[in-house]
């Protein structure tokens, strides 16, 4: 029976991780790349599972994930703890890394961060990543916490709700007059659409509720994977597309934008995830999200 992991495997595995290669997690920890070899199938044959794929770069394995994940959270835990004692290095920053889906970027959670108490003094590593998308990140121990559209959590995680995110179906005036002159739930087979990327579902799915099901947004669509491009592609009059509220308003007022479909707006409900972790600037970052969220977002 298992009683314990070795942290000195445990941390090679997330230097390999990391890394890429055996061969760069050597160079890091200042071993021989056969050290690292030799490490890495211990814990193996200690857990009983292959814990990465020898790819290049290699790959951790979904068992390797929640042994990677533990890595960064052990390595949390004794920052925070050294710095509790009077130990860290006063001029280190603490890093948080959190995934956030694009339209959050562009719309209300970049100003959180200026909110966040900087006592310790932080620094945000920011993954872009679809909402559908960025629990997949915390899975794999990327980062320490997401907003995401997902209410169940991830292993290891606790889950605050947000709030939603108000999307209203628009499109050019130009446009709108030009091929949106019959009944909506079909000419939005036809017409040409503005999507984010080829995971992007959301368009398809609003054109799914209006056909019952029968049918998705056209075929004749437009990949643009910025927020910004998103509503800009929208505005030029390539296609008409979901626009977060907040940057379709301003459009609306000055006419550069027209609804489609009144009365039809699409909530997204996001949801804050995070590591349990006892860790003061997770903490901190995660009341100040919150708060944010619930003045800006939609209950």
């Amino acid at each position: 029976m298992m009683t314990d992991l070795p942290l000195d495997q445990v941390r090679t595995l997330l230097a390999v991780v990391d890394e890429g290669t055996f061969d760069a997690a050597a160079a890091t920890l200042h071993v021989t790349p056969s050290a690292i070899s030799q490490r890495v199938k211990a814990l193996e044959q200690r857990t009983g599972r292959v814990l990465l794929l020898r790819t290049k770069p290699v790959r951790p394995t979904e068992s390797g994930e929640v042994l990677v994940r533990l890595a960064r959270q052990v390595a949390r835990l004794e920052h925070d703890a050294y710095a509790e004692l009077g130990l860290a290095d006063s001029g280190e920053p603490v890093r948080v890394s959190v995934a956030v889906n694009a339209d959050s970027l562009a719309t209300w959670f970049l100003p959180v961060l200026s909110r966040v108490p900087q006592e310790p003094r932080l620094c945000f590593e920011l993954r872009r990543e679809d909402e559908d998308h960025t629990a997949a990140l915390l899975r794999e121990g990327v980062v320490m916490a997401a907003v995401t559209s997902s209410p169940d959590p991830v292993p290891g995680c606790s889950v605050r709700s947000l709030g939603r995110m108000r999307y209203l179906p628009v499109a050019t005036p130009g446009f709108a007059a030009h091929h949106l002159g019959g009944p909506l739930a079909q000419v939005l087979t036809e017409v040409p659409v503005v999507v984010f990327d080829r995971r992007d579902d959301f368009q398809d799915g609003f054109v799914r509720r209006l056909t019952r099901g029968r049918s998705g947004a056209s075929a004749l669509r437009h990949y643009v994977p910025t927020s910004e491009g998103f509503v800009e592609a929208v505005a030029a009059g390539l296609g008409w597309g979901l626009v977060p509220k907040p940057q379709a308003d301003p459009l609306l007022r000055d006419g550069r934008l027209v609804g489609i479909a009144p009365g039809r707006a699409v909530d997204v409900p996001l949801y804050w995830q995070q590591w349990k972790l006892d860790s003061p600037a997770l903490a901190q970052v995660a009341d100040t999200v919150t708060a944010t969220a619930a003045g800006t977002l939609r209950a």
